[in-house]
């Protein structure tokens, strides 16, 4: 799995002109999955996310986590993650996972985000979204599992 997480003052994410996921404080987090992902990736990835301590503290350094900040998540499905750019003009997308596979375990992460206690929306896997945000920082990380096999 891949997460782009980006710190912010709010964000929310629209289908069809209508908002179906939105947040104040906290992260908007676009998810990839490719074909090698399975659960203890997501438990992984949504332990490792929500633990992040890049809110800033009485001093202005970052040392706060998610939940001492009561912060929030949105979270995204993104499957242009796996966009390949290498060769010619137009990317080949073949390292994502297909629809049937990724949607089971973005669903997973989402729960998981959830039972870890984190207010979590989401915007509709596979539609086309307008996804709005404040970006806080700005901070923006990028988590692949791949890096745990390694």
């Amino acid at each position: 799995m891949r997460a782009v997480i980006q710190r912010v003052k709010h964000a929310s994410v629209s289908v069809d002109n209508e908002i179906v996921g939105k947040i104040n404080h906290g992260f908007l987090i676009l998810l990839g999955v490719t074909h090698s992902d399975t659960e203890k990736d997501v438990e992984w990835l949504a332990k490792k996310i929500t633990d992040l301590r890049v809110f800033n503290d009485a001093d202005d350094k970052m040392n706060l986590g998610l939940k001492d900040v009561e912060g929030e998540l949105l979270v995204i499905s993104q499957f242009t993650l796996y966009g390949n750019c290498i060769k010619g003009r137009r990317p080949a997308f073949i390292d994502a996972a297909k629809p049937d596979v990724a949607t089971v375990l973005y669903e997973k992460f989402l729960k998981k985000c959830n039972d870890l206690g984190f207010k979590t929306e989401a915007g509709i896997f596979g539609a086309d979204m307008k996804v709005e945000l404040l970006n806080d920082g700005p901070v923006t990380l990028i988590i692949d599992t791949v890096d745990l096999k390694k």
